[in-house]
Order: C-alpha cells, then structure tokens, then sequence
C-alpha cells in the first residue's frame, strides 16, 4: 500500500472548508496515494461522502482513524485534542499560524510530527500553485465587496432613473495585494469608482492596470517587505498616510482594508479620528481582523456600528464561498505533496527550496527559517586587491577556444578591446572597398539603407510586445512604400537591381495582405452581433 493520506473534518468554529476536494481526491490516486475521508468532513462545503468515494477514496468513521494515517491535510492549525491522537512521525501538512498558536510547536514536537506551515510556503514563481495564502486572499478580496455591498445601503455602481439618480460608490482599498487588487477588481465590476493605496511603489501599476486610482503620501519610502508582503513604514511615513486616510475617510462611502506584516500584528491604519471622518452609512470591511485588525474598533468575527457606521470584522470570508475555496486550496496541496515525490517517492525533503522555507518542525525539533542564500561567488565579482594570485597558465595554443587568456589576436575574447578594435577595422576595410569598386549612386543608397534598418529596428524593439499585432496595420503603409520602391526597380533588363525589385514586391505584397486580415479579425472582435466577437 502507498503512502496514506488522512483528511479530517475541520472542528475551527465556523471553518466550513475542507483540504481535499473529491476532484483531488481523483489527482492524488491517480499520483500512487490512497485516501481516507472522514465522514462529513466535505458536508459544509457541499462535497458528500458518496462523491468522495466515487473518486477513490475511503471513509473513515472518526477523527482518530484519521490522524493513524502516514499524511494528515488540514486547513485551520490542529487543535490540542488533534494533536494528541496524532500517531509519531505523521507528516502535517497544513496552516500552522505559530505566531498565534505559540503551543503548537512543542505540541508537535511531543510526538515527533513532521509539519508543513502552508503560509510559510516561499511566494516565489515555482511555488505560485502551491500558494495558499494567495488563493484564499483571491476570494476573500472578492468576498469581502460581496459583504460590503450587502451592508452598504445603496448601489454600487452609478443609476439614473425616472425616480431619481445616485452616483457610484466610491471605495478606498488600503493594501493592493492579492485581496486587495481582487476587490479592487470586483468593485469596479458592480461599477464603483475605486481608489487604492500600497506602500510598494510597484503596486501602482496593477491598480490602474485594473481601473483603479493609485494613491501617494509625498513622504518617498519604500514599503517592500519581501515575499509580496509590506513591511513597517517609518513614522513620518505613517503620519502622511494617517493625512491621506482622513483626507479620503471624508469622501468615500466604503472603505476595505487589507494590510499584514508577515509574523507580526495587524498595523493599526484606520484609528478612531480616521473612523469619524466617515459619513454615517459608510462601510469598513477590515480584512486583517483575525491578525488583530487594521481598525481600532474592530470586533473579530463580528459586524459592529459604531457612531452610524458599519464595520465588518469577519474572519471566515474564504470559508463564506467553502466549495471553491476548498476547490483551489486542495488543489494547491495537490500540487505540494507532488513536489514532495507523490505517491511513490514521497519524502520530506530538507534541500528543497520549497519545502524547507515551510518545515515548522521535524523528528521532534522546531526548525529555525532556512538561510538567506547569497550570491554565489561568481556573480560577484571581488575587489583585485583581495584577489588570490593565481599560478600562470601554459600558453594556449594557437588553435585554442576564444575563452582563452592570452594576449595574442587569436586568443582576444568577444567583447574585449582587441576584438572590437578587429572588427571596426574589417569593417571600414570592406566599406572603403565598396566605395572603390561600387557606382557612384551606391552610397547614398547605402546610407539610407542603414538608417532604414536602425530606425526601424528602433522603432519596432521599443513597441510593447502586447500592441505587436496592432502595429500590423502600420506596417502595411511601411510595406506600400516598399511596393512601390519595388516596382521602380522592375525593369525590362534583367539584373540584380530588378531581381531584387520583384522580391522586394512579392514580399511586401504578402505582408500587405496579411497585414490586413489581422487586422479585419481584431476589428471582428469588438463588433456586436453574430459575426463579431463582443456580447
């Protein structure tokens, strides 16, 4: 039998998620892993026992018969009664929390458990699907414009009717992460008109890539705490940001915030004097509640008025949409346990660059984080001063590779000054040639020939890679000159020039032709009706 995977039900009040999915219950069998479910686990998310089985799993009676199991997959950290009936040496692999849950370690440590803190997981490209940190804040981004519309007492987007007109509701979102930029996305698509604000400069662009206004403090400092987090800002940072938030609190109706440190409390963005500057009716939705809360009148898990306005503390927004979180989460544990060598070859890996960042701890030791890995040696070069000397080399052969380090012609590498020098020269020499044995009409042909061939490759290079396929229509009108130069060319006598006139007109008459069913099909896709591509 292969490795055994164990998914209990989660107890968490109000954690309606599951970490297996019956869709990846079929992926992690089909990957050499059998399963066990526990019963009911999926209920709340709207996955049956039936379903689970149907995919290849099986179900366990209880919790205890789970957690006998080689890998146990969790969503919320274990609590003291998982823990105990956890048998030693399991592999958990789940959200671990240590800087809430400071008993957890020694807990695992008691009974040798081998665990993987999900939110530990290095947010770097390789490990983007197995990113559950950003999967959830994806749907707690969009959750929380779903609550706060439904606590905002008039439309988002703008109205004009024979009753009346409103104008949209303008939204602040503090924070322009993950959730941040999915609520961004989600309230421009009720029709809100929204402002966004992040410490990190390079946010800027992804909020009004999105539609959004992009605001600034005019104290420049750079907000980038690594890993996509933001880190803490320096005093006078933070007293232009409180005059930015005062200034805003006056004018919008909705404000969501989304601000963490990564293994610190929630910093506090939205105090009282912030909160007064609301009109009552506004909205606060504080995304951070659970790591203490960006808003000083927050209630975790709850939503509370205070002085006519609405402040939402909920901790549970991703468990408020369970099927598709549970969908995505499960999917990026998937895509963890193959990284550990999947059914047949699983092993945790203490050399692997995704594994080690999340090992909380091992064979009975909480680990320490992994060293930051420095610049190898080669890529940085030393001062010459405090360069060893180094033994001389034989000297190389006359026939020896371009790598070599002599001082001879042959042995010059591309790119120094030997080899730059050789080629300028080779180069005048065959120009001076050209312009001995060439006609006299060749040079200013020539000329305009070279300046064609850098202008041109100028102006294409410096064209955004996306508006490549618009650009077709210009150079159809690039072509047309080219016909028609062509066609002066084409002669009666049959010679070099005129060979390469009827070249020059085949070619450009396909890229002309082209050039122009291109560009009919993008026009198709923004006309409406049966033919185009919009609806």
């Amino acid at each position: 039998m292969g490795i055994q995977i164990g998914v209990p039900r989660e107890v968490a009040a109000g954690e309606c998620r599951v970490a297996a999915t019956p869709e990846s219950v079929g992926k992690l069998v089909k990957a050499g892993f059998s399963v066990a479910v526990q019963a009911g686990a999926g209920q709340a998310a709207g996955y049956d026992d039936a379903q689970y089985v149907a995919a290849g799993a099986t179900v366990a009676p209880d919790a205890a018969a789970v957690w006998k199991m080689d890998v146990v997959v969790k969503v919320r950290p274990p609590q003291p009664a998982e823990v105990a009936q956890a048998r030693e040496g399991l592999v958990l692999v789940s959200l671990l929390q240590p800087e809430r849950n400071p008993e957890l370690p020694a807990a695992l440590n008691a009974v040798k458990v081998t665990a993987l803190a999900l939110e530990r997981v290095p947010r770097v490209t390789r490990a983007q699907k197995m990113d559950v940190l950003s999967s959830q804040a994806n749907l707690s981004g969009y959750r929380a414009v779903v609550e706060a519309a439904a606590a905002y007492q008039g439309f988002f987007g703008p109205q004009m009717t024979a009753a009346g007109a409103t104008p949209p509701a303008r939204v602040l979102i503090i924070g322009a992460g993950v959730a941040g930029l999915a609520a961004l996305g989600a309230a421009k698509a009720l029709g809100a008109e929204v402002r966004a604000f992040d410490t990190r400069a390079a946010a800027r662009e992804q909020v009004e890539s999105l539609g959004g206004k992009f605001l600034t403090v005019s104290v420049e400092e750079s907000g980038d705490g690594g890993g996509g987090y933001g880190k803490v800002m320096s005093q006078a940072f933070i007293d232009a940001e409180m005059a930015l938030f005062r200034a805003q609190a006056a004018e919008v109706d909705v404000v969501i915030s989304t601000a963490l440190v990564p293994g610190t409390k929630a910093p506090l963005l939205l105090p009282k004097d912030v909160i007064c500057h609301l009109k009552p009716g506004s909205v606060v939705v504080d995304m951070a509640a659970e790591q203490g809360g960006n808003c000083e009148v927050t209630v975790p898990g709850e939503c509370i008025s205070w002085q006519g306005v609405k402040v939402l503390g909920y901790t549970d927004l991703a468990s408020r949409m369970a099927c598709t979180s549970s969908k995505f989460f499960a999917n990026n544990l998937v895509h963890l346990l193959n990284e550990m060598g999947g059914g047949a070859g699983f092993k945790v890996d203490l050399d692997n660059d995704v594994i080690r960042p999340a090992l909380l701890t091992h064979q009975g030791e909480t680990l320490p984080p992994p060293p930051r890995k420095d610049p190898s040696p080669a890529a940085a070069p030393k001062p010459a001063a405090a360069a060893a000397p180094k033994p001389a080399a034989a000297p190389a052969p006359a026939a020896s590779s371009s790598h070599g380090h002599g001082h001879g012609a042959a042995a010059a590498a591309p790119g120094s000054p030997w080899a730059t020098l050789g080629s300028g020269v080779a180069i005048a020499a065959l120009l001076a040639w050209l312009g001995h044995v060439a006609p006299a009409s060749f040079l200013p042909h020539f000329t305009v020939f070279v300046l064609s061939c850098f202008v041109g490759w100028q102006v294409v290079w410096s064209v955004t890679a996306a508006l490549h396929t618009p650009l077709m229509s210009v150079t159809n009108a690039i072509s047309g000159i080219i016909l028609i130069g062509g066609l002066l060319q084409v002669g009666a006598d049959v010679d070099v020039a005129g060979l390469l006139g009827a070249a020059a007109v085949l070619f450009a008459s396909i890229n002309v032709a082209g050039g122009f069913l291109v560009t009919q099909r993008m026009l198709k896709m923004f006309r409406k009706g049966p033919e185009g591509g919009a609806r």
